[in-house]
This record gives structure tokens, sequence and C-alpha cells, in this order.
């Protein structure tokens, strides 16, 4: 049952929060009051009935005020879902984030859109509260239970819209988990994700894993998108790929695991050594290939290397782009040369090069296009809800066998 508290002195804003959680489980405790209590438990102390998951922080608040009280919670309680009612700027979201804000919300939110905010917040909440519970020793079943889905885009050949893909699940994931996702540029000499998401970053993966990774440092690193995601860049200069070593690049992954609800990583074609330790953490990997034969062949060689050296993650995701039929080759073909299904068709498309030129991505424009419906149906396969209707179809198959 998910358990939230409201600080304004703001009467409208109370009235829509109010409305919007009657209609979600748990109860809503309000405080009135345009300013914050001196120390969380103050307030903390004051709150009765179930665990407290999200906070809502008015309109009225100061924010120097909302981002000190923010970062006492990150600290005190870090599976409590702070919301901010601001107008988000790029400046106030880095700041937001750093604090540990996670989720900021438009003053003028109507009951419906808050109501959709509080059930996200709810949801990420008791994400957070279960993984730490989890990732205590003694309790963890599996090894990389406790932490964030960490799902590695790669593909054998370059040229196959790999980026384009990555940049679009980190938007997709966004829109149903803000501020809990991060994409990680991995092509450490030719990334792309900067100017994929039209992004001009002071810092860098290179400064990120040379630098001290605490959950508080790391985030100084992290550029914020209005998708409400973040990204932490690939070098500007090519040259700086030396600085970052295989070993960081598995600590920086895991690190960010921890603190997010999903990490993306975009990779260099190939397998490479920094690939390779990406997989290492990765809970799902995101095979893209073309129609084309080198890439197809490609494909079915990685897939067979990474089989005899046991790094197949868990969950596997095979993505035909720029699917063609007059390519001579099709997707029957492909399924019999690599020996695994194809997963998401994504059909060669006009409007997806204008959307990458534009450093807009597809699912952020709203695009109407059949590939954006394929991209969907990619996103999709990570979330919660769709592993349990596999799983019951699983169940039922087995059973009716």
């Amino acid at each position: 049952m998910s358990r939230f508290a409201l600080v304004t002195a703001h009467p409208e804003f109370d009235e829509r929060v109010r409305l919007a959680a009657a209609g979600l489980p748990g109860s809503l405790q309000a405080f009135r009051a345009d300013f914050l209590p001196s120390t969380i438990d103050d307030m903390f102390g004051q709150l009765v009935g179930e665990p407290l998951e999200v906070l809502v922080l008015g309109p009225d608040l100061p924010s120097a005020e909302v981002l000190n009280f923010a970062a006492a919670v990150d600290v005190r309680s870090p599976h409590v879902s702070v919301m901010y009612a601001a107008e988000a700027s790029p400046e106030l979201a880095l700041a937001a984030m750093r604090s540990g804000v996670r989720d900021l919300v438009t003053p003028e939110a109507d009951v419906d859109t808050l109501r959709v905010h509080l059930e996200q917040a709810a949801t990420a909440a008791a994400y957070r509260l279960s993984s730490s519970a989890a990732a205590h020793p003694g309790e963890m079943e599996s090894a990389g239970q406790g932490h964030g889905r960490v799902i590695t885009v790669m593909s054998p050949k370059g040229g196959v819209g790999k980026t384009t893909i990555a940049t679009n699940i980190a938007v997709g994931l966004a829109k149903n988990s803000p501020m809990s996702v991060v994409i990680v540029d991995l092509d450490l000499q030719f990334g792309d994700v900067a100017s994929g998401l039209m992004m001009k970053p002071d810092r860098s993966i290179a400064d990120a894993v040379n630098g001290p990774m605490d959950s508080l440092s790391l985030k100084t690193y992290l550029v914020p998108h209005s998708t409400k995601l973040y990204a932490l860049c690939a070098p500007l200069n090519p040259a700086d790929a030396d600085r970052v070593s295989t070993e960081k690049v598995g600590e920086l992954i895991s690190q960010l695991a921890a603190e997010f609800q999903y990490v993306v990583v975009d990779t260099s074609p190939g397998l490479g050594e920094h690939v390779l330790a990406a997989l290492d953490q990765a809970t799902d990997v995101v095979w893209v290939c073309g129609m084309d034969l080198p890439s197809v062949r490609g494909l079915k060689s990685g897939l067979e290397i990474l089989s005899e050296l046991d790094m197949l993650p868990e969950h596997r995701h095979v993505v035909v782009n720029m699917a063609d039929r007059k390519s001579g080759i099709t997707v029957q073909d492909i399924e019999a040369t690599i020996s695994v299904p194809v997963d998401v068709i994504l059909a060669r498309s006009k409007s997806m090069p204008l959307a990458t030129n534009r450093g807009v991505p597809a699912l952020q424009d709203g695009m109407r296009d059949a590939t954006v419906k394929g991209l969907r149906k990619l996103v999709e396969r990570f979330h919660p809800s769709w592993e349990e209707k596999n799983r019951r179809q699983a169940h039922r198959r087995v059973v009716f066998q």
C-alpha cells in the first residue's frame, strides 16, 4: 500500500494532490506549511500509519530548502521518492537530481497528471526498498539482485542504428520511470549519445571513472535530459578513451545500477574489452543487426563466442533494424542463420533519420510510424508486467501440454 505525504500551503495544489492520491492505494498525510522543518525527524516523527514512500513538496516552498531537505531524506531514507512541484529548468533539474529529488512536476499539473506521477513515484520507491532489502548479506538469492536492470545495446558492426535504438530505449523507459534511467555512452572514441539527445556535456565517462565513484560524486558527471533521464556521455576527445580501464567500467556500471532502476549502455561495435566488461554487468543484451549478410554473420559469430564464454545475460532481445523486403534476405533467413528468434523488427523508415539528425528521439517526438511502434514494443520488454505476462503464458503452455 502506497503511503504519501504532502507539504504545501498552496490551496489549489493541495486540493489537486489530495484528489490524485484519493484514487490510489494507501493514504495521504498533508502538512499545511510554506516552509520545511529544520530536520527530517521533525516531519518523520509526525507520520502515522504505513511507511512513507512518496513525499510531495509544493510550489510555494523555497527551492534551496527543498534541495537541502531532499538531500537529507536521500541519506536517511533513500527509498523514498521526493517529488517537487516546480518549473524544470536544466539548472534546477541537475541540482534536483544531485540532491535526491526523484521527480519534478509542473505546479499547474492537473489531477490525472499528478496521479500518474504519484503512481510512478510509488512504484520506484517500492522497487528501491525491495532492492535494498535484497542486497543485505545472506538475503541475496542470486548475483546482481538488488540492483537496477542493466541493458547493454550492442551490434557486431557499425551503421545499424545501435545508438538510435539505445537512446529510444532510454527515453521510452523514462516515460514510465522518470529520473530513474541513465544512459551510458561506452563507444569511447566515437560515441553519439550526446548528439542523439542534443546535449553538450562538460564532463564525460573518462572523468567519472577517474574520480571517486560514490553516489554523490557520480551524479556530478551526469547530464539531465528534458525527458527526465540522465546521460553519461563519451569523451569529447577520442584520445581520452585510453583513460577508461575495463575494471573501472564494471565498477561504474555496478554503482549506477545501485542508484538507478534502469541503466542503458550503448557500446562500440564488436566485442572489445569494454563491451565485455559491460556485458559482465548486464541483465539484458539487445543485439542489433541489419538485413545484410555481414551484419547477420557477425551476429551469429558474436552469439557463439559469448555462449562459449558463458557471457550471455539472462534476457536476450534480437532486433532487426532497417528491415526491407527488397534486401534479398528475409527475417526467416536471419533466424535460420543465428539459430535464435528475432524479437523485434524495425522497418526502414524515412522519419527515423530525420529524428536522429534533429537530436530528438522518435519516442520523445511522438512520431506516428511503424518503426516507432516497434520501438515501443522493444521498450515494453523491459517492464516487469511484460515478464509476468510471459511467465503466465509459459505456465499455461506447460499445464496444457
